[in-house]
């Protein structure tokens, strides 16, 4: 980015980017489950986003009763979660697409973004970047834990996100990678069936063909 500006944007917007803290833009959620009136657990997975536990592991990880002390996630929600993996090497941000409220431990950081002032798809593709991981990395570390990352609060919330003034500007930019997406997806479930009709051919047509023919042949010679 030269002059604080994309080297790609769309047609008709020339204004630099603005830079603006997390904290100006959002505020941390510190209500919790305390009456237990959310049984619903979510994880937030670098590679699926913000998904049901149960449905993650195949079970429930966190025991129902003790998850008074879990922090409420609403839809549009966002969640840092400090473990690391290959894809997520500071830890995966993702916003609860839900349509359902859930809960997740004390461990997740749970903020949520002032309507007004930023579009969520825009943010849903900032946190998939990784141009705010040069940040991360120069003010915090692995820890003692190899797996997961360590960065204060206070300093998590200074966190710079680069994003257009106009919210048009930010919106198309949202729906374009919203849609290649969805593309990339309709074109994997394509590719599956392909394979998985493949596959089936291959098994049918090499059912009952056994192998021994040129033996059989020579016996008989």
């Amino acid at each position: 980015m030269k002059k604080n500006k994309p080297e790609i944007r769309f047609k008709g917007f020339e204004e630099e980017w603005e830079e603006t803290a997390l904290e100006d833009l959002s505020s941390k959620v510190i209500d919790k489950n305390n009456t237990r009136t959310y049984k619903t657990v979510f994880t937030n997975s670098a590679e699926f986003g913000i998904i049901d536990q149960k449905d993650y592991f195949d079970r429930n990880i966190a025991n129902s009763e003790n998850i008074q002390g879990y922090y409420v996630v609403m839809p549009n929600d966002f969640v840092y979660n400090p473990r690391i993996s290959t894809s997520a090497p500071v830890g995966p941000i993702n916003r609860n697409k839900l349509s359902y409220i859930g809960v997740m431990s004390p461990l997740y950081y749970v903020f949520r973004f002032k309507e007004e002032k930023i579009d969520w798809a825009y943010l849903d593709y900032f946190f998939k970047s990784s141009s705010w991981h040069d940040y991360m990395f120069q003010n915090g570390n692995s820890g003692a834990r190899s797996d997961r990352f360590s960065i204060n609060d206070n300093v998590f919330v200074k966190l710079p996100i680069q994003h257009p003034k106009s919210e048009e500007e930010q919106q198309k930019i949202g729906l374009l990678l919203t849609t290649l997406d969805k593309l990339i997806r309709k074109l994997e479930l394509k590719l599956e069936k392909l394979q998985n009709i493949k596959q089936s051919l291959l098994n049918q047509m090499f059912t009952n063909v056994k192998g021994g023919g040129v033996r059989d042949t020579a016996d008989k010679i």
